[in-house]
């Protein structure tokens, strides 16, 4: 068929023509259709598509996560159940409010016993709160031997509450040592304390905040 034949053609009386045309007619149409389908219809569903195909993928990642986390769990709770324990341990190494004159008497002990003159032990007036302990500097002034300071010192470290020795300095007079020191020592607040505390907290912060405002 020549390109004569096709033009000749009558578009009225198509169930006439001869099969190529008719083939060729029937692909144009369909072609047609698939086109003005994506156009109007399909597009939308494409990107539905793409979109479901996207969160899938993102619910698949979250899965393994979380079945990650569900494999570990146990191993997870234990460390909890080991740090628990651990700062369980630490607070008891800090006095209450009821037992910090016992602790001032200790550290005062612990110098006397090795034979150390105190010509200081002024505990701070106030004590410096922060998130669940309070913080009480001691100023001493004592005089001795080299070795007994050292060995007060050992004291102090060995007792059973946690006492640290601060801004140590020790001067010379003639034989006589004299070290003037901050011992720091600490005690865990009571519940009704650490409710004033985060209140305080609170508070500074809203302050804060409406200052910025």
């Amino acid at each position: 068929m020549t390109l004569d034949d096709i033009r000749r053609l009558n578009f009225r009386d198509v169930g006439n023509w001869p099969l190529l045309p008719k083939v060729l007619a029937l692909a144009a149409v369909f072609l047609a259709i698939l086109i003005a389908g994506a156009l109007l219809d399909w597009k939308d569903q494409y990107d539905t598509l793409d979109r479901v195909t996207s969160e899938e993928a993102k619910l698949k990642e979250q899965y393994a996560s979380k079945k990650a986390k569900a494999i570990n769990f146990q191993l997870y709770a234990q460390q909890l159940q080991e740090i628990e324990q651990s700062f369980g341990a630490l607070l008891k190494q800090l006095p209450n409010k009821a037992e910090m004159d016992a602790l001032l008497t200790d550290i005062n002990q612990a110098g006397l016993g090795r034979g150390l003159q105190f010509e200081l032990f002024k505990p701070a007036a106030n004590e410096r709160a922060a998130d669940f302990y309070a913080e009480l500097p001691i100023n001493i002034k004592i005089t001795g031997n080299y070795h007994d300071m050292g060995a007060f010192a050992s004291d102090v470290a060995q007792l059973p509450r946690i006492v640290t020795l601060n801004d140590v300095s020790v001067n010379n007079d003639k034989g006589v040592l004299t070290m003037d020191a901050v011992a720091k020592t600490f005690r865990y607040l009571d519940e009704d304390e650490v409710a004033k505390q985060r209140k305080a907290a609170k508070d500074a912060k809203d302050k804060k905040d409406k200052a910025k405002r």
